[in-house]
Formats: structure tokens, C-alpha cells, sequence
């Protein structure tokens, strides 16, 4: 029987937003990935050594990750990593993947997940809280209410777009256009705010675009809400 391979969503930073499901898989299994080609240098390692101490004495196993646009040269890429994958798979051991935030959302493991799949391996994935919820949880602030849309955007992708639409937008991967995504956040004339690292003992928080540095980190979450006092009421007659 061939191994099982778990993509483990191990939070967005702070390690007591771990599952204890997440913990326990870890636990439970030797064969650790962890996207990167330095394994103990990833943030999703870190983040889950610190809940899972004995994770040291593991077998950690690098997948690189490259940020890259060419979808042919990612796609060979992350058939080398399910490969690798597959090796230990092959042998009857599980491999728990290692990531940030919850495995669903912009994930490196669903690139991996899907060759695995159409390989016929089995795959778990344990969910893990995401990053918007948890920046907006810093942030004490609602995501959504009442009849109001959420909108999940990779930013880098919508710099040329607009935000027009009524709800709040989250966006996502923003760092490498910073300058552009700030733009369209004040054409959209939505109220602004951002968490850098959430969770995190670097963590930042800022309200306002004018806050928000060019250049803020790669773990940078932006929230655009509709203005305060727009009307969203309903009738309950």
C-alpha cells in the first residue's frame, strides 16, 4: 500500500493558530515537506516547530518553490516535487506538506496535489486558518456583514483592474506591486487597511494606503472595505 500525502495548513503566523489536528498529523508521521530549498529557513517550518518541538528529529524534505510566471518552467518544477513526493510514497511512508495559511487558498501544495491525484495517490488535506481572517481578526475588523461580497484577489494580477464592485476585496500576494495595488486602492475609494506578518513577532498593522510602506513585506494582506456608514441595512419588517 502506498503512503498518503497530507497537505497540512499550519496558520498565518502565530503558532497558537495551529489545529490540533494540523499537530497531531505532524506528529503522527516522519516524512516533513516544506516548500523552499532551505527546509528549516521556511516560515511554514518555523511557525510549526514551535507547537511541534520534535519536528527537529524528522526527515525534512525541501520542494522548491520558484516565483516565477512562466506557467511551463513552474509546471516542471512542481512535477519534480511530486515526484519526489511519490518516491516516499512509494515506500508505504506518508508525507505531510508543510504550508502557510490554509492549503485551499493560493497554495503551492494544490499544484503538487493535483499531479498526485491524477498519479493515483492518495491525498488529505488539513485546513488551516487563513490569512485574511486572521489579519482581519488583528485588525478587529469585519470582513463581511449582512448582504456584503467578499472578494479573493491575487493582487499582482489586478493592478490594471478596478475594485469597483460593492464588498470588501482582499488582496492577496501584493509586495512585488506595491506601488500599482496602492493606486488602484485609492481610485476604488474603499477604506484601507493591511497587516504585514500577521501573527508574527515582525507583525505590522496599517490603516490608511497612505500608511502602507512600497516596500512591505512579502507576507503583506490588503483589506478595502466600502466606506463606513454605507448603507447596508435591511428591513426586518
Amino acid at each position: 500500500m502506498g503512503g498518503i500525502a497530507y497537505g497540512v495548513g499550519v496558520g498565518p503566523g502565530d503558532p497558537e493558530l495551529m489545529t490540533q489536528k494540523a499537530i497531531r498529523i505532524i506528529r503522527e508521521n516522519q516524512v516533513i515537506a516544506v516548500p523552499g530549498k532551505e527546509a528549516r529557513e521556511s516560515i511554514a517550518y518555523k511557525i510549526a516547530v514551535a507547537m511541534v518541538p520534535e519536528l527537529v528529529q524528522k526527515e525534512l524534505v525541501p520542494i522548491p518553490m520558484p516565483m516565477a510566471r512562466d506557467r511551463k518552467l513552474l509546471h516542471g518544477e512542481h512535477l519534480k516535487g511530486a515526484r519526489l513526493l511519490e518516491s516516499y510514497l512509494d515506500q508505504g511512508k506518508n508525507v505531510v506538506y508543510l504550508t502557510l495559511g490554509d492549503p485551499s487558498v493560493y497554495c503551492s501544495f494544490s499544484y503538487l496535489q493535483q499531479i498526485l491525484l491524477s498519479d493515483g495517490y492518495a491525498v488529505e488535506t488539513v485546513p488551516g486558518v487563513p490569512s485574511f481572517c486572521a489579519a482581519a481578526a488583528r485588525l478587529n475588523l469585519p470582513l463581511t456583514e449582512w448582504d456584503e461580497p467578499l472578494h479573493l484577489v491575487p493582487a499582482v494580477h489586478e493592478t490594471r483592474g478596478s475594485l469597483r464592485e460593492p464588498g470588501t476585496y482582499v488582496l492577496m500576494k501584493a509586495s512585488s506591486r506595491m506601488a500599482e495595488t496602492k493606486e488602484l486602492l485609492r481610485n476604488s475609494k474603499k477604506e484601507v487597511f493591511a497587516v504585514e506578518n500577521c501573527g508574527m513577532e515582525t507583525e505590522k498593522i496599517y490603516r490608511g494606503v497612505e500608511e502602507i510602506p512600497d516596500d512591505a513585506g512579502y507576507l503583506s494582506l490588503l483589506i478595502a472595505k466600502d466606506p463606513a456608514g454605507k448603507d447596508h441595512a435591511a428591513s426586518f419588517e
